[in-house]
């Protein structure tokens, strides 16, 4: 099996359709790893064109969660408190409840892969470092458990021993899974990157031959920025798209 890995949209209809027209033919299925709204001003358009995407598997996050009414905002700062506020008054009804009733993580893909949003202890929590690593590896089922939440390409590796692995960086990332060993990925973000890659990120996974691959493309930058100043979204927004911050 092929799979597409999305994960982190942010409501940027930009970094989605470059993400798309990367990769047409090139998978089966796709895996979405949460957060399709928050921070950029299409949130409507997005969640409209992944619902057109057919043999997908979805979970919420975080901002998905909020914007849909399920959580307050309360946990949030200040700069997503304003976004996921105004994405709450720019959802249409029935979109407001398609992203409700996603389900929340981990969800089991077939018998070699999970996906969560945060970890698969709690989809809220941040995996940052190896102690948080370390936690989610042995509480995973399956051999490969793939996870967003950060914006940051990341690594994790457990055999009969945790081993770090060097983070995804640049155009093209490939690894080569071993059977014998558990995984935790964190493929980027599509939508929001924060490793210093303004560049969209996201994953193929090959089951047959046991690769992973994270992929860099960029989108129109420009265009994204311009509707977040339109929308009236605090500017920031915008400009730290262009950093990958």
């Amino acid at each position: 099996m092929r799979y597409l890995i999305l994960s982190d949209l942010h409501a940027n209809l930009e970094a989605l359709e470059a993400v798309l027209g990367d990769c047409p033919g090139k998978y089966e299925q796709i895996i979405c790893c949460g957060d399709l709204v928050g921070y950029g001003a299409d949130p409507n358009a997005v969640i409209d064109r992944v619902r057109q995407l057919r043999s997908a598997t979805i979970i919420r996050g975080n901002h998905d969660k909020v914007g849909a009414g399920i959580e307050n905002v309360e946990a949030f700062n200040h700069l997503a408190k304003h976004a996921i506020t105004w994405t709450a008054a720019e959802l249409t009804p029935n979109n407001r409840a398609w992203l409700a009733a996603l389900p929340a993580g981990p969800v089991n893909i077939d018998s070699w892969v999970e996906i969560c949003h945060g970890s698969p202890f709690d989809e809220d929590v941040y995996i940052f470092d190896d102690l948080d690593a370390r936690r989610a590896l042995l509480v995973a089922e399956r051999t490969l458990c793939l996870f967003g939440h950060t914006h940051v390409p990341a690594v994790y590796k457990f055999d009969t021993d945790y081993h770090p692995v060097a983070p995804p960086r640049g155009e093209m990332f490939r690894l080569l899974l071993d059977d014998a060993a558990k995984y935790l990925v964190n493929c980027g973000a599509v939508g929001q990157p924060r490793d210093g890659d303004p560049r969209a990120a996201f994953g193929m996974l090959d089951t047959a031959s046991r690769t992973l691959t994270v992929i860099r493309v960029p989108y129109d930058l420009a265009t994204a920025q311009a509707k977040i100043i339109a929308a009236g979204l605090p500017e920031v927004l915008a400009h730290r798209l262009a950093i990958g911050r």
